[in-house]
């Protein structure tokens, strides 16, 4: 088995270890983010860093890169508070990756992808049509990375939409039905299969089916 240390990561070759650090923790979820400028110029962007952080609120969290640079999904957060996630499902990879290309502030990622833009019941940023599994959120915490000039923003889930269908009885989802798609490294896309469900692991009774 290769060893790869601290010292041989740091003098790697820049694209080679920014390919190998994106891979090296594993499938990552696929999601676009979209928001509005207060203008009402829609924005959409591919984010592979959205992580749960709570249930009980329900508050989602997704890592944004340093902003040194123009970030107008970050400024439209900021400026409105509210934006939306939208899961990217198998049938749509390409138009999703092609979002993270660095289009002008006055070009919205929706059309020039070709992916459509919908406002629903009233919530001020727009979803994408084409997605399954979306949700609207509210910004509530803002918390610097200050290791890498990264910022999580933390948000609670205000609304979501699905079909019925693929909600279960016990509130999982059916993520295979939907086709949701993962993303390995920067830019390569996965479809995900099912392996197994265990009940709540109990010490003494070894993993259970569910």
């Amino acid at each position: 088995m290769k060893r790869i240390q601290a010292q041989d990561i740091e003098t790697m070759e820049k694209i080679f270890r920014l390919n190998l650090i994106n891979s090296i923790t594993g499938y990552k979820p696929a999601n676009l983010v979209g928001t509005a400028a207060p203008d009402g110029r829609t924005n959409l962007a591919m984010y592979s860093s959205v992580v749960h952080l709570g249930s009980n609120p329900p508050y989602i969290g997704i890592f944004t890169r340093p902003t040194s640079v123009a970030r107008h999904t970050y400024d439209n957060i900021k400026a409105s508070g509210c934006y939306t996630i939208n899961h990217v499902h198998a049938d749509f990879t390409a138009a999703a990756h092609y979002t993270s290309a660095p289009f002008p502030e006055d070009e919205s990622e929706f059309e020039k992808c070709g992916l459509g833009a919908e406002f629903l019941d009233n919530f001020p940023a727009p979803y994408v049509r084409e997605s399954q599994i979306k949700m609207g959120l509210q910004l509530v915490e803002e918390i610097p990375i200050k290791a890498t000039g990264t910022t999580l923003l933390v948000g609670k889930i205000e609304e979501i939409y699905l079909p019925g269908d693929l909600l279960a009885a016990d509130g999982s989802l059916n993520l295979n039905g939907a086709g949701s798609a993962c993303v390995s490294g920067l830019d390569t896309y996965h479809t995900a299969q099912e392996i197994g469900a265990y009940a709540y692991a109990r010490v003494g009774q070894g993993p259970q089916p569910k």
